[in-house]
């Protein structure tokens, strides 16, 4: 098996993903598009993991690679890889699929809760009736046709969403551990003017141990669900 991942800015890697990867002695590449870096072969790649960043779907004149990166995910969506969208990731499998990507009611910022949708099918994967998360987007998107939705929050209802069995979208941040919240707060301070779903730098780098491990293991479910035989 092998895992590659697409990587939009320097602090917001794999975090936690690639210590569950690496534990299931998953072979692990990525692509850094912000440092120029080729896209790989897709006969290389059974997962494609597509990482969080601070730009917009939208921004292709001043970021011309997210036209290239967009094209790749969709060939990926054809080919039926495994397929796993984080935040950013998850609004450029809409947007590779025809969709919009806009800005939210509200921006997101911080340890919120989501539901997950009871309701669904239950072929699909099932979140929790409600887990607290890390949210740092302000945009949103419409869901591709065809998409289960899979959680929702108070200020955005498009939190997750699950393609076919093998393509998942998460608009929070599951891989969070103590380096990445460092690093996200450092590199994103100005993000944090106070609103009704932006928390301060001094409560998300607050965020308890026990809060770290709920959210780990609820990835292990997740990775679980996506990387069995299928």
């Amino acid at each position: 098996m092998r895992a590659h991942y697409l990587q939009h800015v320097e602090f917001e890697g794999l975090g936690i993903i690639e210590d569950s990867l690496r534990a299931r002695g998953i072979e692990v590449s990525g692509t850094r598009l912000y440092a120029g870096d080729a896209l790989p072969e897709l006969d290389d790649v059974d997962l494609l993991i597509i990482m969080g960043g601070p730009m917009s779907v939208n921004d292709e004149a001043e970021l011309p690679w997210l036209a290239t990166e967009k094209a790749f995910i969709r060939r990926a969506l054809t080919e039926d890889k495994r397929v796993l969208g984080v935040c950013l990731g998850a609004q450029l499998i809409a947007s590779a699929l025809g969709q919009r990507v806009y800005p939210g009611v509200e921006r997101e910022i911080g340890w919120f809760p989501v539901r997950g949708n009871t309701h669904h099918n239950g072929a699909a994967f099932r979140f929790p009736g409600s887990v607290e998360v890390l949210h740092w987007h302000g945009e949103t998107f419409d869901l591709p046709a065809g998409a289960v939705l899979l959680a929702s929050s108070a200020g955005c209802r498009h939190q997750a969403f699950q393609l076919g069995r093998s393509v998942i979208g998460l608009q929070f941040h599951l891989e969070a551990n103590r380096p990445l919240l460092d690093a996200f707060v450092s590199a994103d301070a100005a993000a944090l003017v106070p609103a009704t779903y932006v928390q301060s730098a001094e409560q998300i780098l607050q965020v308890s141990d026990e809060q770290l491990a709920s959210t780990a293991a609820l990835l292990e479910q997740l990775m679980d669900y996506l990387l069995e035989d299928q």
